[in-house]
């Protein structure tokens, strides 16, 4: 492995300093240091070095089998002829598979609807949620919907499927025509461009070939970013030095509330194998009925929860003595404000997506993507949580704006630790660093991407700019 020394950078408001790499780690910092023959030398220019970005919360494969995906939501599609004119003119001849659909294109789809837009090519589509996938007739007889039986399944009151399929994206999978696991190439080196050197795939109830998929893409270093793995099945033990197994992903899902015994039941389960719980829960009913059982399963050092969009103000304080962290998306506002402000029940506005009022109250707050489903952009997303403008214009929730410093450490504390103490650039620290084009304050008056120069993982360099 090459040794690196980056010349003349700022760290921590400290200027003209050098730092060297030395097998995968922060070996020194300070003034003049000498290189040996071995060293690759970056001159930093005196600008900003700060550890490397971690995504907290992010769906590798979705977000890959996203970039190849019909595209059948706003703003490229806005209405149903648009939907119709989209779905024929896919390229190729067997499925469609479309993403991003909102129901202010066409209404709530079903296999009836889709049918008039598309009926000689099996067509799924995927909510932007993530949570829905709607098939037409052709796609849910090839699918067998009229004799499945898992709950996800809708039906109307006849028995017969709608063609609507609720969280349930494995059983799917595994009833559709076989296919490989998605490229990540592009995807890491994306990731890469961005400053991110660390990911928490989030998505629940890994199968283990796609878990052998994930492992295999980081060997290859198609995935060069550590991996903290949330739906890695119980007892499972990373191949790779750099994968590591995380709280285990519980879903509350909103279309179907679950069973407060079942969800306790479930929950002391994973802590008794030494586990903490990474739940999902984005509505009032969900957080509410989480606390609850949380209350009687006991805890779990680690326990956090995903998204969090509607956290009540009188529960803030509950979180903060539970010790449970929150794993967050402000990045939505910026992607669907108006949505929300026209939809959002005005009196939940001030509950959504907050970061201040948390912050303040001591709960640990992470900030995340939810790639596929919002924006992968970090920069972007820091920006929707300092401004929390959305496309109208307007802001959403202003109290609970936070400073640019602020929303960058939510990017910068361990995997394992979302929300606690932001690293830094010391010696005896990995090697995961990214170098930006200016000083910290000059970045963060106007984050954007485009400002990261290079990156190092491991003390490797894994994307270096024009």
């Amino acid at each position: 492995m090459t040794d690196f020394i980056l010349r003349n950078v700022e760290i921590d408001g400290r200027t003209g300093l050098d730092v060297l790499l030395r097998a995968g780690a922060v070996a020194q910092v300070g003034k003049e240091l000498e290189a040996s023959e071995r060293c690759e030398i970056v001159d930093g220019n005196g600008c900003a070095l700060i550890p490397g970005l971690h995504d907290h919360h992010i769906h590798l494969h979705a977000l890959a089998a996203d970039r190849v995906s019909v595209r059948c939501g706003p703003p490229d599609v806005t209405s149903s002829d648009d939907l119709a004119r989209t779905l024929a003119s896919a390229p190729g001849d067997g499925w469609i598979r479309g993403v991003g659909y909102f129901e202010s294109v066409a209404g709530m789809l079903d296999s009836e609807i889709l049918d008039r837009l598309q009926s000689t090519r099996p067509v799924r589509i995927q909510h932007r949620s993530g949570a829905l996938w709607i098939l037409n007739s052709v796609a849910a007889r090839l699918a067998r919907l009229d004799t499945a039986d898992h709950p996800g399944v809708e039906r109307n009151d006849a028995g017969h499927p709608t063609g609507r399929i609720w969280r349930a994206d494995t059983w799917l999978r595994e009833r559709l025509p076989a296919t490989t696991a998605p490229e990540l190439d592009s995807i890491g080196a994306e990731l890469a461009r961005y400053g991110i050197t660390g990911v928490t795939d989030a998505t629940p109830d890994l199968p283990p070939s796609t878990v052998e998929a994930l492992m295999d893409a980081h060997a290859t270093g198609a995935i060069p970013q550590r991996l903290h793995l949330l739906g890695a099945p119980s007892g499972f033990r990373p191949s790779e030095p750099h994968c590591t197994v995380g709280p285990y992903k519980i879903v509350i899902a909103d279309s179907a509330l679950p069973d407060i015994d079942d969800l306790v039941c479930s929950i002391r389960r994973v802590h008794a194998a030494g586990r903490a719980v990474a739940v999902h829960c984005v509505s009032r009913e969900a957080f509410v009925i989480l606390l609850a059982a949380l209350d009687e399963a006991g805890l779990h050092r680690g326990d956090r929860i995903e998204h969090g969009a509607l956290v009540p103000a009188e529960s803030i304080d509950d979180l903060r003595r539970r010790g449970i962290h929150v794993v967050t998306q402000p990045g939505f506002l910026a992607d669907r404000g108006d949505a929300y402000l026209r939809d959002v029940d005005p009196t939940d506005l001030p509950d959504l997506y907050r970061c201040r009022s948390l912050i303040d109250g001591g709960v640990p707050l992470a900030l995340s993507s939810d790639a596929p489903y919002g924006p992968v952009d970090p920069w972007e997303v820091m920006v929707a949580t300092v401004t929390r403008r959305c496309p109208t214009g307007d802001v959403v929730g202003a109290v609970e704006r936070i400073t640019p410093p602020e929303a960058l450490d939510r990017y910068l504390a361990p995997l394992d630790d979302p929300g606690g103490p932001a690293r830094h650039v010391t010696i005896g620290a990995e090697a995961d660093l990214v170098l930006l084009d200016g000083p910290l304050t000059e970045v963060l008056d106007d984050p954007d991407a485009r400002r990261v120069r290079a990156t190092w993982i491991g003390g490797r360099c894994v994307y270096s700019g024009p």
